[in-house]
């Protein structure tokens, strides 16, 4: 399964990329995340594992990322006509998903932020519910962009937001 989604934040590129690549605000925005500890390597380094621990509802999932791509590896005094990348893979139970995400500027104070993602099942209850529900996937995706978008800009910070 692969989709791709997007959305535009109103900051400068470089100080987007800089906050979505911060470990430290990563609670701040992305819902459900329980843990993100690196188990080898520098934190957004390429090459770098870390154990995932998410919640949704009543379901747990426990993965390992593993950066594959990061350009520039320097986040500061980004050339602007260069598209910055970050990709990674993750593995957990009866799944591997890829995401490769872009960011370009959009115009002097607006990021482009675009997400491509992919989306393979190993067991059969998996590939079942990426048959009969893709738009879950997406939905979550998109929700996460909005959530960093919110936070980005205007500080919000998901833990705060119950409901």
């Amino acid at each position: 399964m692969k989709y791709t989604v997007s959305i535009e934040i109103a900051l400068p590129r470089e100080r987007a990329v800089q906050l979505l690549a911060d470990p430290a605000h990563m609670p701040k925005w992305l819902r459900g995340l329980v843990l993100h500890e690196p188990l080898s390597g520098v934190h957004g380094q390429v090459g770098t594992k870390s154990r995932v621990v998410m919640q949704m509802g009543q379901r747990t999932f426990e993965g390992t990322e593993t950066i594959t791509r990061r350009e520039p590896p320097d986040l500061h005094g980004i050339p602007k006509a260069s598209v910055v990348h970050f990709d990674r893979e993750i593995v957990g139970d009866g799944m591997w998903s890829a995401v490769r995400d872009r960011l370009t500027e959009a115009g002097p104070e607006t990021t482009l932020w675009v997400s491509e993602n992919e989306y393979r099942f190993g067991s059969m209850l998996m590939r079942l519910v990426g048959l009969l529900m893709p738009g879950a996937f997406r939905k979550q995706s998109r929700e996460h962009m909005q959530d960093f978008k919110a936070f980005a800009e205007e500080g919000k910070d998901v833990r705060e937001a119950k409901g």
